[in-house]
């Protein structure tokens, strides 16, 4: 092949990709790049989206607006089953989304309803009802850094304690219904929430079994009965929502006491505070202080497991 030849196809195949008539190879082009980037804002947003929605029920709850308040903690309850559900549908999971997510859900489904619960029902009672509200964000804190940490061990069909989400839903179930029957009795309001505000806190951090729905499969086939009673369900929220929603979230506080009333009990306790291996220095010897010890055994038998 003589040189002019090559010359003019290599400038052919040139002009053909000026002019948007050729293709660069497939090895380069890398379609999916930029879609993985975007897909990895998604949860993100969601997950803004329910912590904003805590924040605005709390504002909503000190200016008197408790109905909002109730809502925008359902609002942040739908986002939390969604960040999740599309990090792992879209593979962008990552240990940032977690924390994040944790996070939001302290200020949404912790301080919210707790802020709600203040100003809606225990605010009469003045210092005794800001330390029940404390108690609430404390426990919801303490259950959530228990999640946390037994994740990897925990059986995913099952809650250890009611989940935080839960928690907070049925203090806004509880001011919709207050809503929804007119009810107008602030003193008996007061008398019934502080018990049920500690024992919401109690059963949070308590061993108290509750079902999980992360193992649902919503791409499989279902009866039709279960879509009839989706049908009624849905049907019933969008006619009847303040009930529709005390009356689901009381269905799924009490299914924890219902469990263990069946007889249905959790695996034995998971340890929270585990030490945590640290790299130790090395002395001159190039050994880590304290081998010798526990070469004798005089501080333990076995190290801690690898975590």
């Amino acid at each position: 092949m003589s040189r002019n030849s090559r010359r003019s196809r290599e400038e052919r195949a040139r002009m053909e990709m000026v002019t948007g008539q050729g293709r660069p190879p497939e090895p380069f082009r890398k379609p999916d790049s930029a879609l993985r980037r975007g897909v990895f804002l998604v949860p993100a947003t969601i997950t803004s989206i329910g912590l904003l929605s805590g924040f605005y029920s709390m504002v909503s709850a000190v200016t008197g607006h408790f109905e909002v308040a109730a809502v925008m903690i359902i609002i942040a309850f739908v986002c939390d089953g969604l960040d999740g559900r599309v990090a792992r549908a879209s593979r962008t999971s990552s240990q940032f989304g977690v924390e994040y997510d944790s996070l939001s859900d302290v200020v949404a489904f912790g301080v919210a309803p707790a802020m709600l619960a203040f100003s809606w029902a225990l605010k009469p009672i003045g210092s005794l009802g800001i330390g029940v509200a404390g108690l609430f964000v404390l426990c919801s804190a303490l259950r959530l850094a228990r999640f946390n940490v037994q994740t990897a061990s925990a059986d995913k069909s099952r809650f250890v304690g009611l989940p935080v989400p839960g928690a907070a839903i049925m203090i806004s179930g509880l001011s919709l219904a207050y809503s929804y029957f007119e009810l107008d009795s602030p003193r008996t309001l007061c008398t019934l929430m502080v018990p049920i505000t500690l024992a919401l806190g109690g059963l949070m951090i308590s061993r108290v079994p509750y079902p999980s729905f992360k193992t649902v499969k919503l791409e499989k086939r279902a009866q039709v009965e279960l879509v009839i009673a989706m049908m009624v369900f849905i049907t019933m929220l969008v006619v009847m929502f303040h009930l529709t929603a005390f009356l689901l979230s009381t269905a799924y506080v009490l299914s924890g006491p219902a469990l263990m009333l069946r007889g249905e009990r959790l695996s034995a306790k998971v340890p929270v505070l585990r030490p945590v291996a640290t790299a130790k220095p090395h002395d001159a010897n190039g050994s880590a202080p304290g081998t010798a010890a526990r070469r004798t055994g005089s501080l333990r038998e076995h190290p801690p497991e690898h975590q």
